[in-house]
């Protein structure tokens, strides 16, 4: 295995890793959940085994994430998301509930606002 799948495995298995923390799961149960055992999960994680595609759709779905959750930074493209949002952040917000996810919605739109309304006075004040 050369460098490059060597990262991608252990990218992609970061990847499950958070997403099996913010469903809660530990990884026997999310073996039990795949029919998988647990130490196939820890490698998974680990990026030391890579699943078959019918391995990752039932990871996905298990896990309820999409498929470009696992892959999107990996594709070459313009915009990546783990650009606009570091892992703390991302693991920290996965484990809020749905209430809490609004708020921190709710807080960035407004600041959004108040940032473009001060860019647009510092502007006019040109």
């Amino acid at each position: 295995m050369d460098s490059n799948e060597r990262y991608l495995r252990k990218n992609i298995g970061r990847k499950i890793k958070l997403a099996r923390s913010r469903t809660n799961y530990t990884q026997e149960k999310l073996a039990e959940k795949l029919s998988l055992s647990t130490r196939y999960i820890s490698q998974l994680e680990r990026g030391i085994a890579f699943g078959s595609a019918t391995t990752i759709i039932n990871l996905c779905k298990a896990l309820n994430i999409s498929s470009n959750f696992l892959f999107d930074d990996l594709i070459e493209n313009d915009s990546s998301f783990n650009d606009l949002v570091d892992d703390k952040f991302l693991e920290a917000y996965l484990k809020l509930n749905n209430y809490n996810k609004e708020i921190v919605y709710l807080l960035t739109t407004q600041l959004v606002k108040m940032q473009e309304r001060k860019s647009n006075n510092n502007y006019e004040e040109a």
